[in-house]
């Protein structure tokens, strides 16, 4: 039986523990920021995109330069960033706080499934590690 192109893709990780600077926490959040944009909160064409991405068959950052979805993502972030300015400093601070925490409850999640794998999470290899590979 011979599959399509597209069936071998698979959405891999990587790329967003990249954008988000090795921060599996951070990679995680986006991940599920993609996944609520897939089921539609946010428009139809950032709906599509989020599906693109998580199916593998474009990147993220390649699907940010597809006009139709930047524009849609230009338009989502504009009411935004005007209740951002509006905001005063001790409510930003505040908001950045609420953020520090989000990511520091995800980490800990990430460390408690560690925690509880089978192998204590000592056997899990990143791709992005070093180890297990050579050029020689």
């Amino acid at each position: 039986m011979a599959e399509s192109p597209d069936s071998e893709k698979q959405f891999d990780d990587s790329e967003l523990l990249e954008m988000s600077q090795g921060d599996p926490a951070q990679a995680r959040l986006l991940r599920k920021s993609l996944e609520t944009l897939a089921a539609g909160h946010g428009g139809d064409a950032l709906k599509e995109m989020a599906q693109e991405v998580l199916s593998g068959r474009v990147g993220l950052r390649d699907a940010a330069n597809v006009s139709a979805y930047a524009d849609q993502l230009v338009d989502q972030a504009a009411p935004m960033a005007e209740k951002w300015a509006a905001l005063s400093e001790a409510e930003r601070e505040e908001l950045a706080a609420e953020g520090r925490r989000a990511i520091a409850a995800q980490q800990e999640q990430i460390d408690e499934e560690r925690r509880a794998a089978p192998d204590g999470g000592a056997g899990h290899k990143s791709r992005h590690e070093g180890r297990g590979w050579s050029l020689y």
